[in-house]
């Protein structure tokens, strides 16, 4: 001991700190060895559960490093490895991905009651009253009822193919009006832009009376608010996930900046629900209703429904209109004409279609769009190819169940991944290729019927505007297809029209870059 004393007096300062780096090493190695085994190889011994397959996962972020910045990708490259279901773990979140019809049957018709709630994902919490609208409200009575509101009240057959289309057909003549000074000057316009600017108008015309794009200031404000609200609802919470990270969404600032857009878009809608609730008190008759907040502000005052509507859920029904249902519609649009744009020989087909059916008319009628099989078929196809959301809005299960022989836990997130299903060789022919014509003379419809397309979800949580959403897209691109010839704007982008095109990240997945595009005069 004496001689050992005398050691460690004689060792230098650098010496002692060396030696005690390396113990902190050898402990860091053994307690990273034992957290690897803990994780991989020890199983529970009462655990008889038959489990999906599952990609290794690291300690505390499971499988969170896995996703990329490309979800839908990723996933549909794990798939290929793992199969169609595919059992995940985003932090302490076990998450199901399902990437095949047949798996995806299961989910949105075998086991719909089971799989029709939605997890309490924060962005949504913040942004959406709570969640008591209707995309991601919990599945129960109150769903059920705000649903049927939506559908018989707001969006009947009646609504949109009678009271809304005078707004549908002015928008897209004033579209038109805008591009015809750029193709006489023969100057490229900015497409997305200008598809942007008419979903936008037609929606808030329809929704809240009203359009924002010509009102200067107070319309520049609201169209960043309403980006802000699209981006955010997009984020990646980590609290969700890794519960005890969460205090890291303070320090990022996404906590503030929800909180903040959230505000902003409500206190928006106040101010308009008021114009509304003034200028209704002397006039109640439903005659006079121009627009989605008359009809909640009558029904609310008649009360004729058998459940109340506050003006909380007047809000989230509103913003299940102008939020990502917009948004998704705009893109759509965007992708279609890029992928004519890629494809002249299309380009020329569905215009040869359009012109026929319409003739010397002045106005595109709604009979004339059901005449036009092939503008249809390019519609579909760009929904197959260019889903605006890859990755359905994400369910969650209710109780355990079996999936094709596997156990799903109670509570298990589900994200069906569409991009994966409509890009799979086992359902559609040349999948990696556009062709609208596998659409002709089929009976594969976007209602929810055939689970190989089902862009806008399925089963009890499937969109309830699909419909009215088609009637805007169908118009603009006639009435674009019809007036225009269209090219891009030289030649070195004519070369390139037949290589892929960058895609944004988020939860609508739009062009990296505008379409822009030269418009010709017919």
């Amino acid at each position: 001991m004496f001689t050992l004393m005398i050691i460690c007096n004689k060792m230098s300062v650098f010496q002692q700190l060396l030696n005690l780096q390396t113990l902190f090493t050898i402990a860091a190695c053994i307690f990273a060895v034992f957290a690897l085994f803990k994780w991989f190889l020890v199983q529970p011994i009462s655990s008889k559960k038959s489990l999906p397959p599952s990609p290794p996962k690291l300690p505390i972020i499971g499988n969170l490093h896995q996703l990329g910045l490309f979800p839908h990708r990723s996933l549909g490259a794990l798939a290929q490895r793992y199969g169609p279901l595919m059992l995940l773990h985003l932090g302490k979140v076990p998450v199901l991905v399902v990437s095949s019809a047949d798996a995806a049957c299961e989910i949105v018709r075998t086991h719909d009651v089971i799989f029709a709630n939605r997890p309490k994902l924060t962005p949504f919490v913040k942004l959406l009253n709570g969640c008591i609208d209707v995309s991601m409200a919990p599945y129960g009575e109150y769903l059920r009822k705000v649903k049927s509101l939506f559908v018989v009240q707001l969006l009947s057959n009646k609504m949109i193919h009678y009271s809304f289309r005078d707004v549908r057909v002015e928008e897209v003549a004033l579209m038109i009006q805008k591009i015809k000074p750029f193709a006489s000057s023969s100057s490229p316009i900015d497409l997305s832009d200008i598809l942007f600017t008419l979903t936008n108008n037609i929606v808030f015309r329809i929704a809240l009376g009203r359009k924002y794009s010509d009102q200067g200031e107070v319309g520049s404000k609201f169209r960043k608010q309403f980006k802000d609200f699209i981006e955010l609802m997009a984020t990646f919470h980590v609290g969700d996930y890794i519960p005890w990270l969460g205090w890291i969404c303070y320090f990022s600032g996404l906590n503030a900046r929800l909180k903040k857009t959230a505000k902003e878009v409500d206190d928006f809608l106040e101010v308009v629900i008021q114009e509304h609730e003034n200028r209704m008190s002397n006039n109640s008759q439903v005659e006079d209703h121009k627009d989605f907040i008359d009809v909640l502000l009558w029904l609310q005052k008649e009360n004729i429904l058998d459940f109340p509507i506050d003006k909380a859920t007047i809000k989230a029904l509103l913003q299940d209109v102008f939020g990502p249902g917009t948004d998704s519609t705009h893109t759509v649009l965007e992708w279609a004409m890029t992928e004519l744009l890629r494809h002249p020989e299309m380009m020329e087909a569905v215009q040869n279609e359009v012109r026929r059916i319409v003739g010397q008319k002045s106005d595109i009628t709604e009979e004339d769009l059901n005449d036009m099989h092939y503008l249809k078929a390019v519609i579909k196809e760009t929904l197959r190819f260019h889903p605006p959301v890859p990755l359905l809005v994400p369910r969650q299960s209710t109780q355990q169940v079996k999936i094709n022989g596997y156990d799903v836990a109670a509570g298990t997130q589900v994200y069906i991944n569409y991009w994966a299903i409509s890009r799979d060789p086992a359902s559609w022919d040349q999948a990696e290729e556009f062709r609208p014509e596998r659409f002709l003379n089929s009976s594969i419809s976007f209602q929810g019927h055939d689970v190989q397309f089902i862009p806008f979800g399925a089963g009890r949580r499937g969109c309830p505007g699909t419909d009215f959403a088609m009637r805007m897209i169908e118009l603009a691109l006639a009435s674009l297809l019809r007036e225009f010839d269209w090219s891009f704007p030289d030649q070195e982008a004519k070369g390139q029209q037949r290589l892929d095109v960058p895609e944004s990240n988020g939860l609508t997945i739009h062009r990296k870059f505008p379409l822009h595009a030269l418009a010709i005069p017919r």
